[in-house]
């Protein structure tokens, strides 16, 4: 979750990272160093201590000078610089030099593109569904000058400009909309932050919504929904499975009326089926009887004496299952 004190809250924090100038500290050192040498060298020549101090003092003050004018920008940030309270110039990347007491720095602004995580917590939809969404915003300083001194705190103010944004979609945006189409969502804020942002030198390049939350309630609720749509179309094409079975049936009782032979053998093919599979016993309606023609009790008699005959026989000629142990040897 984003925290807006977790940002710093102004951008002139960035300097830390610019203002620890090590090639300044080096020329610093390096002319202390010279300076130092020239002194023992005069002092051991014909001039006085009186001299040589004022001589000191200015070496020392000259260091001080480079080390406050030399300044570096790295590849990614430009440096903002005012004289005399004016702006005066973009500098950087690299090496560059100000007038020390007359020239200012106050503002380094990366220029890469940076990531922002904005929320809206408890903000009612269209159809009055409170709702928490998190999304992440990147975007990119395009003019450092208009976003050094347009807006006094451009990072708060770009935070800010995409949390009402959104306020303003979710209130204009039906839950099941935001649910199925945060592609869209997403765009639209986009579009509504890049207006705002326009002005202050600031590009978005695109807002991605990571997560929308609604009450456990509501959810649970849609939950129920989505099982009970679900077992609806399952009898709907429960009902059309039994409409299609029942139209085959009617188109196959068509076929056997006007050829009572395909019924006949149909019907004992269904019983030796039966018996076969199952056991030897099976109950028959007496109409089916009739209509089969088995002669009546004798004649299930006959049929099912047949049927127990073949299945001895087909046991008789089956050959017996082993691991091989009545197998002859070589």
């Amino acid at each position: 979750m984003y925290d807006l004190n977790s940002e710093p809250t102004n951008s002139r924090q960035a300097i830390k990272s610019s203002t620890s100038n090590s090639f300044g500290a080096l020329l610093f050192g390096v002319i202390l160093l010279i300076g130092a040498v020239l002194v023992g060298v005069m002092y051991r020549g014909p001039l006085s201590f009186p001299v040589l101090c004022p001589f000191a003092i200015g070496v020392f003050a000259v260091a001080c000078l480079v080390y406050s004018s030399v300044q570096i920008a790295d590849q990614w940030n430009k440096a903002v610089v005012l004289r005399l309270g004016k702006f005066h110039a973009l500098r950087g990347p690299g090496l560059f030099f100000i007038i020390p007491f007359i020239d200012t720095i106050v503002y380094w602004i990366d220029t890469r593109v940076l990531t922002t995580a904005f929320k809206a917590e408890k903000t009612l939809t269209k159809d009055t569904v409170p709702v928490d969404v998190v999304a992440v915003l990147f975007w990119k300083v395009l003019d450092p000058e208009k976003a050094a001194l347009n807006v006094a705190d451009y990072q708060s103010a770009i935070n800010w400009a995409s949390q009402t944004a959104l306020r303003d979609v979710i209130g204009k945006t039906m839950l099941s909309d935001m649910l199925e189409g945060r592609d869209k969502i997403s765009a639209l804020l986009q579009v509504i932050i890049d207006e705002r942002t326009e002005p202050w030198g600031i590009n978005v390049i695109s807002v991605e919504v990571k997560d929308v939350l609604i009450p456990q309630a509501l959810e649970n609720a849609m939950s129920m929904q989505a099982q009970a749509d679900r077992e609806r179309q399952a009898r709907v094409i429960l009902g059309d499975s039994e409409r299609l079975v029942a139209e085959s049936f009617g188109e196959a009782a068509r076929t056997y009326i006007g050829n009572p032979v395909a019924l006949h053998l149909r019907a004992m093919n269904m019983l030796y089926e039966g018996l076969k599979s199952n056991s030897s016993i099976v109950i028959v309606p007496s109409s089916a009887v009739e209509s089969m023609d088995l002669g009546g009790l004798s004649g299930m008699t006959a049929l099912t004496m047949g049927i127990e005959q073949r299945r001895s026989e087909a046991e008789i000629k089956k050959p017996p299952s082993g691991n091989g142990a009545n197998t002859p040897s070589m």
